[in-house]
């Protein structure tokens, strides 16, 4: 079985290659906590599935009042696991269709039986919606 890192560091690349939202979601337990701090969690596969597939719209326009992020790449500066929880200092590139930006993330992921349990990112919310523009 895939140590707690190797999980963690294949879920990172897989935004990178533009996998769909459901194959993200297939990373995660059935009962999985996303939480993207400052904003409420989001619990289960399902609904982490929905949740991702509402801001990342590869090719598609996205609902109103929502940014058309086209693509997101998690760059990993460093990771550490302590057992089955693994800290990742990233710097997340989004790409949207005119523009990108790059935004400093801590993510605390927690892993069981090689599925995500829980995923937490910790960044700055004023620093993202001034660089969406």
């Amino acid at each position: 079985m895939e140590s707690p890192i190797d999980v963690v560091r294949r879920f990172c690349a897989a935004w990178g290659n533009n996998m769909a939202t459901a194959d993200l979601a297939a990373f995660f337990t059935d009962d999985a906590v996303y939480h993207n701090i400052p904003f409420a969690p989001v619990i289960g596969r399902e609904a982490i599935g929905k949740n991702i597939g509402s801001f990342i719209r590869p090719g598609k326009t996205a609902a109103p009042g929502v940014v058309p992020v086209e693509s997101i790449d998690f760059r990993i500066i460093n990771i550490a696991a302590n057992g089955p929880v693994v800290m990742t200092e990233r710097v997340d590139v989004f790409k949207l269709p005119n523009k990108s930006f790059e935004l400093p993330v801590m993510g605390t992921f927690e892993v069981r039986d090689g599925k995500i349990k829980a995923w937490r990112d910790y960044f700055d919310v004023n620093q993202f919606t001034s660089r969406v523009g």
